[in-house]
Formats: structure tokens, sequence, C-alpha cells
């Protein structure tokens, strides 16, 4: 097999991705999403004659998709990458004129995840130029909106399928087989508004809702003590949002808690859910007069993978190969779109690049991790997809 990598050529395509804004409009007022960035994909898809998919989510957020056909009778392998990023405004860089220094390429999206949208490009591109004949299909999946509620791969899902998946967020190279969920919880606390003056008269909603806050912190202690997981640790929980009042010298009739819940492996929407209600049921036990409602808003499910899934088995065969060593098993502290994958009945990897800066001031990809990426990529391809 004569696949080979043109750095050089890489390099221009991670540069020209990081060149076109595709913040999420839901995270920035100011984010045009991913229409020109998905157009940008389309075209060098096609250039490089894939049979070449768009699917328009919202007025903003379109899916693409890019399948180089396989002969017939072999396994399909998806490889998925998030196209829109987080806001820019606050970076201590030039966001979108990415710049190459000392083996690092800077800007926005360059490590999460331009430089892997490049490397997966890069890499199918050489499989077709080179004439390898394949036996599956590989369908690269470009998507929207994972920075936040991921209705990109959500989307997705309903209408393509594969017999495994590499989701390739940042990883270090590592091989990714598990990662946290999540759960938004909305909680009500209620009060009775009166003259500030009058104490005998109001109920101060907001100092009631202190009494949240005393169980998060003690729900957070017990999370931390209890049973961890091998690579993730312990689950979390901690308070993201508070607001009530409406002036000085009213009493607050109302204030609102958001808070997160981190979850691992095996925790599920219910017990989530009795968790909640356990808060609740023992504040009002303490004072009848304690008013409070709380309803979970939204949650993501934890993802885990078996070492044993031939996606696993092909893939570190060829970080082997490609590296000469054994690659690490890592655990993803944050959320990705392996878990929507994985749900959907398509067993799943992440695998990335090396680079730092998530969501930071100073973001970069270093550019012969996304070398390594990309011809590891080939080589899993090509015994994959047999």
């Amino acid at each position: 097999m004569n696949v080979t990598i043109n750095r050089d050529e890489l390099i221009s395509l991670v540069q020209n991705l990081i060149r076109i804004d595709s913040v999420n409009p839901y995270l920035d007022e100011d984010g045009p999403g991913e229409k020109a960035i998905a157009a940008f994909i389309r075209e060098r898809l096609e250039a490089a004659g894939l049979e070449v998919h768009v699917t328009p989510i919202n007025d903003t957020a379109v899916n693409v998709v890019g399948i180089l056909r396989g002969a017939g009778g072999g396994k399909s392998l998806m490889l998925n990458g998030h196209m829109d990023t987080v806001s820019a405004k606050r970076m201590e860089i030039p966001p979108f004129e990415p710049t190459l220094v000392d083996n690092k390429i800077y800007g926005r999206g360059s490590q999460d995840m331009k430089g892997s949208l490049g490397a997966m490009i890069a890499a199918v591109e050489a499989i077709a130029q080179a004439k390898v004949t394949l036996a599956g299909d590989v369908i690269l999946t470009f998507v929207a909106d994972e920075e936040y509620k991921s209705i990109g791969t959500e989307e997705l899902v309903k209408a393509y399928k594969a017999d495994a998946a590499i989701c390739c967020e940042p990883s270090d190279l590592a091989i990714g087989v598990v990662h946290r969920g999540f759960a938004w919880v909305k909680c009500e606390v209620l009060g009775k508004a009166a003259h500030g003056s009058r104490p005998a008269e109001g109920i101060d909603a907001i100092v009631r809702a202190g009494r949240v806050l005393q169980e998060l912190e003690r729900l957070s202690d017990r999370l931390a003590q209890g049973t961890a997981h091998p690579i993730l640790g312990a689950a979390s929980v901690h308070a993201s949002l508070i607001q009530g009042g409406t002036e000085l010298s009213t009493y607050p009739d109302y204030c609102r808690i958001d808070w997160e819940r981190r979850t691992l492996p095996g925790e599920t929407e219910a017990d989530v859910a009795n968790e909640i209600e356990a808060i609740l049921q023992k504040l009002r036990a303490e004072d009848e007069t304690f008013q409070a409602s709380a309803e979970l808003s939204f949650l993501r499910e934890p993802f885990e993978v078996g070492l044993d899934e031939p996606v696993y088995i092909a893939l570190q065969a060829a970080c082997k190969s490609v590296m000469g060593k054994t690659p690490e098993v890592c655990g993803f502290s944050g959320w990705t779109d392996a878990a929507l994958l994985q749900e959907a009945g398509i067993p799943t990897v992440l695998f990335g690049p090396v680079g730092a800066g998530l969501h930071a001031a100073v973001e970069y990809v270093e550019v012969d991790s996304l070398v390594d990426m990309s011809a590891i990529l080939v080589e899993t391809i090509c015994d994959f997809c047999q």
C-alpha cells in the first residue's frame, strides 16, 4: 500500500479551515454557524471524487457527508467531526488568521477540531488518489452544533449507519474509550414579596435557595467519596447559574438555580431524577413552608466502549504501525458526539491530535500529530474496510 500524506498540503488545508469563521450562534450571537465551512468542505470532497450529501438543519446549521464507496462486501467506517467552534471574542491571538510557529498551528478551532477535520479529509483524499480498493465504505461526517446541543449528530444518525466510527476529537493520539455524561437541572424556589421593612410579611426566596445550595454541596461531597470510574474518577455536581430578586428594598418572591450533574457510565437519568427529588423532599420535611420545584431540563448519556471492538483493535494496530508504540487508552472529561453514535448502535472510539487551548484564549494544534493522525486513519481504514 503506497499511500502518503503530504505535510504541506495538510497544513494549508487546516489553515484554510481555520480562516472560515464557524462560531456557533447559540454560544455567540455574532456566530455565523456552519454554512460557509460546509460549502468549503463540500467542494473539497467533490473534487476528491466522493459522493457528497448536504443536509440543512436550520438557518445556520448544516451537515456535510462524504462517502468513498467500497467495492462491496466489506465493513463500513464512519469518521465524525464537528465544524462549529466556541466564541473567539476573548482570544489573545488572531482567531481566524492561522499562524504556523514551532510546528504549531494557532487559531480558533485549530485543536477543537479543524485540525482533525483536515486530517480526516487528507486521509481519504490520499486513499482515493492512490486508487486503493476498499471493500467497505468510508463515511466522512462533518456535523453542526456539537459545542451546544449536538443537533448535527442527532440528525446524522437518523439517516446514516456504519459498522463502526471514530469520533476525531483531540485526544493527544491516545484512544479514547470513555467519557462522562451530563444533566442540566432547573430549580425554582418560591418566596413571598414584601417591603424590605416588613419582614413579617415577606419570605426571602434567595435565602431559601441557599438551602438548596447546601444540599448540592453535600451531594458533591458524597459523589467525590463514592465509587470512582477507573479512568474518569468520581462523578460531580456544581451550581452553574443563580438569579432572583427585583430590587434592594423588596423581599424576593422567586429564585432560580441551574446546576449541572456530570455522570459516569452506569448512572442513569432515573438516578439523577431521584437525587433531585431527594433534595426537595428533605427540605420540605425540614420546613413545611418551603416551596420549590426542579426539573431535568437536558441530559446527555455517558459513553464507554469495549476494548474488544474491531474498530479499537484496528486503530490500535495502526497506531503501533505508524508511531512504533502502543497508544495509551484515555477518557475524556467532557462530553462528545461519540455517545450519540454509540447510542445509535455504532461502536465508536475517540482519536485525534495533540494540542492545547480548548475554548481558551490561545489555541493550537501540533502539525506532527496531524500528519501521524492522518496516516493512522489511512491504515485503520485500509484494515477495517475489508
